[in-house]
């Protein structure tokens, strides 16, 4: 029995998102337009069960760069209102679109001329009349059968909160670098760290010139323990990267190994990025192009560092 209730109330919870989707349509594209545009901050505001779900999307868009928060209704109507300023968007939630609490913010939110973007479950209530922009998240039926319980309604506001914080973060070109300033508590502090302060500088670099012998930079390679050594000019600037890999593919083709010299069979053009960015930003480089170290050059473009990935895990960054 126990599971039976359990299984129910997930697939209509579930069903009850999936419908979501077919309803989707310019509305929601002007919703996230008319949040993009904001001037001031998102107010996202409920009663009751919908307050608990209005918060949680509040905080959502707060964690995404999104200048957010919270009205409760009633504190509103006894003097809160000043929490809303002119250039501010408002997110009323409310299922009936009828809550008296809500209903009484209306009149000021529409003078002031606030955006108004309703998620409600009816799409002809005063919340709906009164709104710019009408976002319908009704559902067939609330999960639990003994009684009008709020559970499949606030489970589809949520999911459509949801999709509007995403729709609008990745609108405002929001990225993991932003993501992780936002979030500097315990372990994410640490995704703060910057390439210059983890990468090997001066004689920890291997540096060899275009010129040098084999023998010599094996010895560069293993001696600075990277697995890799940068090829430079005479003036140090960057002219390529020789790394374990292409030791290992030359010797399978050159028989007269006595002869190379770097210039020979080094990679020409490797990957660099500047001491400023977050060693979150090299490790994401690293992933995407399959390597274990990524070279910094300063703006003459003169060999300055490189970070290994084993220096951003034993930075603790993941």
């Amino acid at each position: 029995m126990v599971l039976e209730t359990a299984k129910r109330v997930l697939a209509a919870e579930g069903q009850a998102v999936l419908d979501l989707i077919e309803r989707l349509d310019e509305r929601f594209v002007q919703a996230v337009e008319m949040l993009g545009e904001c001037r001031g901050r998102v107010v996202v505001t409920g009663m009751g069960k919908s307050g608990a779900i209005a918060r949680k999307i509040a905080s959502t868009m707060a964690s995404g760069g999104v200048p957010s928060l919270f009205l409760h209704p009633a504190e509103g109507v006894h003097g809160d209102l000043g929490m809303i300023a002119a250039e501010d968007v408002v997110i009323a939630l409310s299922n009936t679109g009828e809550t008296d609490e809500l209903v009484a913010l209306l009149p000021y939110i529409n003078r002031l001329g606030i955006g108004l973007i309703a998620l409600t479950g009816n799409p002809i209530s005063t919340l709906a009349q009164r709104s710019d922009v009408v976002l319908d998240v009704s559902v067939k039926a609330e999960a639990c059968e003994v009684g009008p319980l709020p559970t499949t309604s606030t489970t589809a506001a949520l999911a459509m909160g949801d999709a509007l914080a995403v729709a609008l973060i990745e609108r405002k070109g929001f990225h993991q670098d932003d993501f992780t300033i936002l979030h500097p508590a315990a372990g994410l502090g640490r995704r703060l760290m910057t390439v210059g302060e983890l990468m090997h500088t001066g004689e920890a670099v291997p540096r060899v010139l275009e010129t040098t012998p084999l023998k010599d930079i094996i010895y560069e390679i293993s001696s600075k323990k990277l697995g890799l050594t940068t090829v430079v000019a005479p003036e140090g600037e960057l002219r390529g990267i020789i790394t374990d890999g292409d030791l290992r593919r030359l010797m399978e083709r050159r028989d007269d190994l006595h002869l190379v010299v770097a210039s020979e069979f080094m990679s020409p053009n490797p990957k660099v990025i500047e001491r400023e960015a977050l060693a979150t930003r090299a490790l994401k480089v690293m992933e995407d192009h399959t390597i274990t170290a990524i070279l910094i050059v300063d703006g003459a473009g003169c060999v300055d560092g490189v970070i290994h990935l084993h220096d951003i895990l034993r930075a603790g960054i993941v």
